[in-house]
């Protein structure tokens, strides 16, 4: 059970968050095009419905989605848990004894971006825009396989200590070079699908995912190595959608 004093705290400043989106929406409305707002009661109790919810999903990250993420990133870095399912029989632990992490971040990027509302929302108007051509399961499959593959890979990098930025460097020249080559209309919507993943659902997990897997291994710096998965969730996107596009 959560304090009320908790979900008080919260809500006045989830309100202090959404008063500036507010005042912008409803200044825009009555100073510049001078229109009377329709439905008015059912649009502010939209927004208390925003807030309300926002409230309670902020109390639920704090609960339950960083602890777990950590939790679990701690479990499967465990010197005993490592030990148990090593593949190498002599000298220390090395990367490659590290595979439940990276297969536990594959399954967690991947499930995690098909239940994301907004990449949802991108597939079915997309599939609208398109006539069809571009499948709204297509698109989701090809996005949930772009973060999957790289919230692993950079699992990996944590775990091996490499610097980020040659990935991110590497990852944008692939990402240049598809664009010369791949369809037109694909490319604007496959820079949107790397934007639309790091959002509500996905974030959250990875990012308490590469925070607890820092914290976990020696010699990492939460704070240097435990953020960045956020930035492979966002480019690898790109290049399967590309590839998607290409091949479709």
């Amino acid at each position: 059970m959560i304090e009320w004093s908790h979900f008080v705290d919260t809500f006045l400043g989830t309100i202090s968050d959404v008063i500036p989106i507010a005042s912008i929406i409803f200044g825009f409305q009555f100073a510049v095009l001078r229109r009377p707002v329709t439905n008015l009661p059912k649009v502010l109790l939209g927004f208390g419905y925003v807030i309300l919810g926002l409230s309670l999903f902020l109390i639920g990250l704090e609960l339950a989605l960083f602890p777990l993420g950590e939790t679990m990133a701690t479990q499967l870095t465990s010197p005993a848990f490592l030990q148990e399912f090593r593949t190498s029989v002599s000298g220390a632990i090395g990367w490659q004894d590290y595979y439940w992490v990276y297969i536990f971040a594959f399954a967690i990027g991947a499930s995690t971006t098909i239940a994301e509302p907004s990449l949802i929302a991108v597939a079915i108007k997309a599939n609208e825009v398109s006539g069809g051509t571009i499948g709204v399961w297509g698109l989701r499959i090809a996005v949930a396989i772009g973060v999957a593959v790289g919230i692993s890979l950079g699992t990996w990098r944590i775990v091996t200590g490499y610097p980020i930025h040659w990935f991110i460097i590497a990852g944008y020249i692939v990402v240049v070079l598809q664009t010369t080559r791949a369809p037109k209309m694909i490319v604007p919507l496959a820079y949107d699908s790397g934007g639309v993943t790091t959002s509500t659902i996905t974030v959250p997990l990875v990012t308490a995912l590469g925070v607890g897997l820092a914290s976990s291994i020696e010699g990492r710096n939460p704070m240097i190595d435990g953020f960045g998965l956020i930035a492979f969730a966002s480019l690898t996107p790109m290049i399967f959608v590309m590839a998607y596009g290409m091949v479709i």
